[in-house]
């Protein structure tokens, strides 16, 4: 039992990432288990008829994997990648970017394959389109971002995500050209939401919207009588440190994307640091 009680502190104080990182491993085991009960019911199937019958799967198949080096591959990316995007963006922009790219891969492979090419293809498993929106939308934050990789050296983030894209690619001429379509349209989906954030919008706060309203449904808490708040008109101190906080952030992330992560002094990287894991 110590063992369970270690998984599950181990649980408890991980980040947001390791926690999906956390299900995804479990998940495995169960479906190296039962491979033919959950491919069935949780995988996404390519006809539209049959996710009629089971369209929990436009999501559940992002928690399905079936070989090896297929969820290591998706869990090593998400691990280091992942763990970046929460230095630049919050837990609930994560959480919005990875199910929505799932979702919006899922979507079009459905699509594909109920209007497109009708042909009989193999059920949609694995989280490899919500990685890649992950990938793809901090690789559009921060291009020229240079992660240190073993035998190879300093490599930008804007090559290895046009890298990962090519691969996907040429993947279509396989005839496992599914998969390929749902990585492509979680990179697709990756750059929109990075470009809609620049502007202000979140397009994947539905996720959120239905999170919370899933969450506060099932809350026991009971909100006490109404009172009225009267607001000054002055702004509050700590909201001043905050914006004060966030204009430094963008410009030390401007200028990485101007002249790339090396550029920035000690002191900018450490208040980049800290920021992060605040």
């Amino acid at each position: 039992m110590s063992f369970i009680n270690d998984i599950k502190q181990a649980f408890n104080k991980a980040n947001i990432v390791e926690k999906i990182i956390y299900i995804n491993v479990f998940l495995f085991f169960v479906t190296f288990l039962l491979t033919d009960f959950v491919i069935n019911w949780f995988a996404l199937p390519a006809g539209f008829d049959d996710f009629l019958y089971k369209p929990w799967t436009l999501i559940s198949y992002a928690f399905i994997h079936q070989g090896f080096f297929h969820v290591l591959s998706n869990l090593l990316v998400l691990y280091y990648l992942g763990n970046l995007f929460l230095n630049f963006y919050s837990r609930k922009q994560f959480l919005n970017c990875y199910f929505s790219g799932a979702v919006f891969g899922g979507i079009i492979f459905l699509g594909y394959y109920s209007f497109i090419d009708k042909s009989d293809a193999g059920a949609l498993a694995g989280a490899s389109a919500a990685v890649t929106a992950v990938f793809i939308a901090i690789a559009t934050r921060i291009p020229r971002y240079a992660l240190q990789l073993r035998f190879v050296g300093s490599v930008e983030l804007w090559v290895m995500a046009a890298i990962w894209v090519v691969l996907s690619i040429l993947q279509i001429a396989s005839p496992e050209k599914g998969s390929a379509i749902a990585h492509l349209s979680g990179a697709v989906f990756g750059f929109m939401y990075a470009k809609q954030l620049e502007k202000g919008n979140d397009i994947g706060k539905w996720f959120e919207s239905i999170a919370d309203l899933f969450t506060n449904s099932f809350s026991t808490k009971k909100s006490g009588p109404l009172k009225t708040v009267y607001k000054s008109g002055k702004k509050s101190s700590s909201e001043e440190v905050s914006k004060t906080k966030q204009r430094k952030i963008n410009d030390i992330l401007d200028k990485i994307s101007k002249s790339g992560y090396e550029s920035l002094s000690q002191e900018e990287k450490d208040f980049l640091f800290r920021s992060g894991k605040e």
